[in-house]
């Protein structure tokens, strides 16, 4: 700086570089994919779950994203295709036997294992589901106690663990798989949507008729009777209580009832007089 002679600046000091973006650890996606929820990002615990592009989930926390779909922040970028639980497959996984290594932190110990092999479900070897059953596999156990193509009745294999008929070709699902296959997932279940027949509520449903001046269908009304028919019913019925309230008056009552033109008996005490009691 000085002109002295005692160093000579060169190009990386005096030009500053733009700082090199740090490389993702591999190991540290791999065990949060294999060991926690993809949704909560809480430590994966029976029951667990699995959708068709293969991610693992918590089911309550499944349950908590279909009840408010806003409950988790990036939940629509996670598992938005997730519309019900029919969406989703119920994993049955077999605990790994294996005591945690000393000096190991619970987090990084496999939960479970291929029940055929004994692999830990680690990432480091694929995984597969099944599903009709949901029972998990290890991708090179489940392809070695296959039966041959030949004796298999219909297309149909059986799974080792439960005896249920699949299919090799559509019912393997891979778990977590790699990225490309993951697209190629998403692209294939968008396509079988598409095919889909659209449902359409009440409400929008009337208001697209009403757009197209289609005009709703009449109401059924139930029958009902008349008001003529109604009053004479309750005529003939008040008729009959009268009849049998009279029925049971004395003479002299029942002469307080009569009509105007009843003809009166006049006696000598009452002829010319008006009373009452006639």
């Amino acid at each position: 700086m000085g002109n002295d002679g005692g160093s000579i600046p060169d190009r990386r000091d005096l030009v500053r570089s733009k700082p090199k973006a740090e490389a993702p650890d591999k190991a540290n996606q791999s065990r949060a994919r294999w060991h926690f929820c993809a949704l909560s990002k809480r430590r994966l615990q029976e029951p667990v779950v699995s959708c068709v592009l293969g991610k693992l989930y918590n089911k309550d926390a499944i349950i908590e994203f279909l009840l408010d779909r806003d409950a988790y922040g990036d939940g629509e970028n996670i598992c938005g295709h997730i519309r019900s639980l029919k969406d989703i497959k119920t994993l049955t996984l077999t605990a790994n036997p294996a005591p945690v290594q000393p000096n190991t932190e619970p987090s990084e110990h496999p939960q479970f294992v291929c029940p055929l092999t004994l692999k830990e479900m680690n990432g480091v070897l694929p995984f597969v589901y099944l599903r009709p059953c949901g029972c998990v596999f290890a991708a090179a156990g489940l392809a070695a106690v296959r039966v041959a193509p030949a004796d298999v009745q219909e297309g149909k294999d059986t799974c080792p663990q439960c005896a249920a008929k699949y299919s090799h070709a559509f019912d393997c699902v891979s778990l977590n798989p790699a990225p490309d296959e993951e697209r190629r997932l998403r692209d294939a279940l968008a396509a079988q949507r598409l095919l889909e027949p659209v449902k359409k509520s009440k409400k929008r449903k009337a208001a697209v008729d009403a757009a197209a001046g289609v005009e709703p269908p009449a109401k059924k009304v139930a029958a009902t009777p008349s008001i003529a028919t109604a009053s004479n019913s309750l005529r003939s019925t008040l008729a009959m209580e009268e009849a049998k309230r009279k029925a049971g008056m004395s003479e002299a009552v029942r002469g307080l009832y009569s009509g105007k033109d009843t003809a009166r008996k006049e006696t000598f005490l009452t002829m010319g007089t008006f009373t009452r009691y006639a």
